[in-house]
């Protein structure tokens, strides 16, 4: 049950007026696009079936619409904002909107990209509205960096929720699939419309729900090492998989006598293997070829990364 006012939500002219009071207009630069809609920002939170244990961690507030939802529901909200004015405006906010609950509010002035550590008890779940342009290196970031944080429900650009959410053998299954995989049970959550944002996009959204892991993937390799091959098989995506893997192996037969040992056809191509399957061929790697990336470093790619 809700604990706050029902206007305690910001309405499109509460989002105006604040930008205005601020100074802010919404930058295409940092992907920022403002929720205007109440309805819309419940819906995410039920979606995401926040509960009243949950401490959500936030990336990308802006000026509050989704951390006020999450407010009335969670047990605790920490956002992440890069934004210096945003940043400064939303403790404010929340104090104005729910001083009820501003106790039970914690802000990170920081790149989501750089965060290692976050204030008061670890995150169960990620809520959050993804700038268009850093979502997936972000999302996977904080996946890895916060193994605490079991359910995510993110909003994103309708193709890459479309990428996330793919299954192998589907057109636009590569890297973001494979990585978002490894972490979770990853599926399409819903679609929002384009007149919920100020100023409203000109690209639909799409909701996706991760469920993380109760066991991890079984493998001897590690997070990198895997990573690195689903990196090496998709840079060539239109290439087989011993074309493909032979600058990750050290050459084509030694990618081919990997990809045997890992009992994936050598003339496979990448957007047909399954995470466990690339798990497989990392286990298999010659002991001689050179070395992985260093841990994270895979994540840190653009979300375009290998597509």
């Amino acid at each position: 049950m809700s604990t706050t006012e029902p206007d305690a939500l910001l309405g499109p002219a509460d989002i105006r007026e604040l930008a205005a009071a601020l100074g802010v207009r919404p930058t295409k630069q940092r992907g920022q696009n403002f929720v205007i809609d109440a309805n819309t920002v419940r819906r995410i939170v039920r979606t995401a079936q926040v509960r009243p244990d949950d401490v959500v961690v936030e990336v990308g507030p802006g000026l509050g619409s989704l951390t006020l939802a999450l407010l009335e529901a969670a047990d605790r909200v920490v956002a992440v904002e890069i934004d210096d004015v945003l940043a400064g405006a939303l403790p404010s906010t929340v104090a104005a909107r729910m001083p009820g609950r501003a106790d039970r509010f914690a802000l990170v002035h920081s790149d989501a990209m750089l965060v290692r550590e976050l204030p008061g008890p670890a995150p169960t779940a990620l809520v959050a509205n993804l700038p268009y342009n850093v979502a997936v290196p972000v999302l996977l970031t904080m996946l890895e960096r916060f193994p605490s944080i079991e359910r995510t429900l993110v909003m994103v650009q309708a193709e890459v929720a479309d990428r996330l959410a793919a299954r192998p053998g589907n057109k636009v299954y590569g890297v973001p699939s494979v990585k978002a995989n490894w972490y979770a049970e990853v599926k399409r959550a819903g679609s929002i419309g384009r007149n919920v944002f100020w100023p409203a996009p000109n690209v639909d959204s799409g909701l996706v729900s991760l469920v993380r892991r109760t066991e991890p993937i079984a493998t001897k390799a590690s997070r990198a090492e895997v990573f690195a091959v689903v990196d090496a098989a998709f840079a060539q995506r239109r290439k087989t998989l011993r074309a493909a893997l032979a600058g990750w192996a050290g050459s084509a037969p030694a990618a081919e006598a990997a990809l045997v040992a890992a009992g994936i056809p050598p003339q496979a191509r990448g957007e047909s293997l399954t995470v466990e399957e690339f798990a497989a061929i990392a286990e298999h790697r010659p002991s001689g070829a050179a070395g992985t990336e260093p841990s994270g470093a895979a994540e840190n790619k653009p979300s375009g990364s290998g597509e």
